[in-house]
C-alpha cells in the first residue's frame, strides 16, 4: 500500500506517518524500486496499533520504548508487559478523572437547565 492509501485507511495524515517512521515509532517501511513507501500488512498492523495506543493517550515516548523492546526479541517480554501494565494503570486513573469531570459537567448543565426553565416561566403570561 502507498502512504496515501494507508493515510486514508487509518485517517492519519501522511506527514504523521512519515514522522512516526522518522522517530522509530513505526518500524522500517520498505520502499519500491522508485523509492516510494510500500506498506505491508504488518506495517498496517503497526499503524493500527499506534493509532489505538495514541487514541488511548499513551505518550509517543512510551510507544518508542515499546517498539525498541519489541525489536530486541523475546528477552524483553516481561519489560513490555510491565510497560503496558503501567500504562493501563495510568489510563484507568485518567478514566476515573474523566468520569468525575463528566459528573461535574452534568451537574452544571442541570443547573443551567433549571435556570432557563425559571427564566422562561417568568416570561409566561398568566392564563385568564
Amino acid at each position: 500500500m502507498t502512504i496515501s492509501e494507508v493515510s486514508e485507511k487509518f485517517a492519519i495524515p501522511q506527514d504523521t506517518l512519515r514522522y512516526y517512521e522518522r522517530i522509530g515509532l513505526l518500524p522500517h517501511v520498505s520502499r519500491n524500486k522508485s523509492g516510494v513507501r510500500d506498506y505491508t500488512e504488518e506495517d498496517c498492523r503497526w499503524v493500527e496499533f499506534i493509532k489505538c495506543m495514541r487514541g488511548a493517550g499513551l505518550p509517543i515516548e512510551v510507544l518508542i520504548e515499546y517498539v525498541g523492546l519489541f525489536q530486541q526479541g523475546d528477552a524483553t517480554i516481561k519489560a513490555r508487559k510491565a510497560l503496558f501494565i503501567e500504562q493501563r494503570n495510568l489510563l484507568i486513573k485518567r478514566m476515573e478523572e474523566m468520569r468525575e469531570t463528566l459528573a461535574r459537567l452534568d451537574h452544571k448543565i442541570a443547573v443551567y437547565e433549571q435556570s432557563i426553565v425559571k427564566a422562561e416561566n417568568k416570561l409566561k403570561r398568566p392564563e385568564n
